[in-house]
């Protein structure tokens, strides 16, 4: 599994998310606090605070090409 941490701006930010991850079949969560939703889903990340940053975890153990498009939303980055 990997993992990183994604803040996501606003309502464009989850949409271009949203179909970056939709192009893999990896599974993708997204975690902020005790609630775990599927990054798949835009109704489960508006359900998530985005005022803060999240935890993104792909089950997947190597999967550069889906981390490298995901970069922009980075924290490290942003």
């Amino acid at each position: 599994m990997q993992k990183m941490k994604v803040h996501l701006k606003s309502i464009n930010d989850v949409k271009a998310f949203v179909r970056i991850v939709n192009d893999y079949p990896y599974d993708v969560d997204l975690a902020s606090g005790r609630y775990v939703v599927d990054a798949k889903s835009i109704m489960g990340i508006f359900s998530l605070d985005l005022t803060r940053p999240i935890d993104v975890e792909i089950h997947c153990e190597h999967c550069p090409d889906l981390i490298e498009r995901l970069m922009p939303f980075n924290v490290l980055n942003g």
